[in-house]
């Protein structure tokens, strides 16, 4: 059987960024069935000042075994400040390496964290793309 490492028990033990945001811009849940994890990360995003947006915020909620809520907070460490392009290119092998490794039966662990922070990228973006449609139709429909 193989062990954790230092780095995944620090994250389990004290894991970081962990909670919820109100009002929260994106919001991403996923959950394996074959394991019962479920995970909803959100996000806060903010324009820097090269207009770029920029995760200023990401918290999780977790219901998962060690390596799932270490996944979850190590994914949002990795998040916090980057562009929601940088934050797009975090991958499950990428979390799972700053991570020391995961032992290979608890990799899955790390897919549904980097899957949560891409589907709140998708939901903040859907949201934004959403409100600019309606307000659009709103403006052709009134003229």
């Amino acid at each position: 059987m193989q062990k954790y490492t230092k780095q995944v028990m620090e994250h389990f033990t004290r894991p970081h960024n962990q909670g919820k945001i109100k009002n929260a811009d994106g919001i991403g849940t996923v959950g394996n069935p074959k394991c019962g994890d479920i995970m909803r990360l959100y996000i806060k995003v903010k324009k820097d000042k090269l207009g770029q947006e920029t995760i200023q915020d990401v918290k999780f909620e977790t219901l998962g075994c060690g390596a799932a809520i270490s996944t979850s907070s190590m994914t949002t460490d990795m998040a916090k400040g980057k562009t929601i392009q940088e934050a797009l290119k975090i991958t499950n092998k990428g979390v799972a390496a700053e991570l020391g490794g995961l032992p290979s039966a608890k990799m899955h662990c790390s897919n549904l964290a980097a899957d949560a922070l891409h589907a709140a990228i998708k939901n903040y973006q859907d949201k934004k793309h959403w409100t600019f449609s309606k307000l659009f139709l709103w403006w052709t429909t009134t003229i």
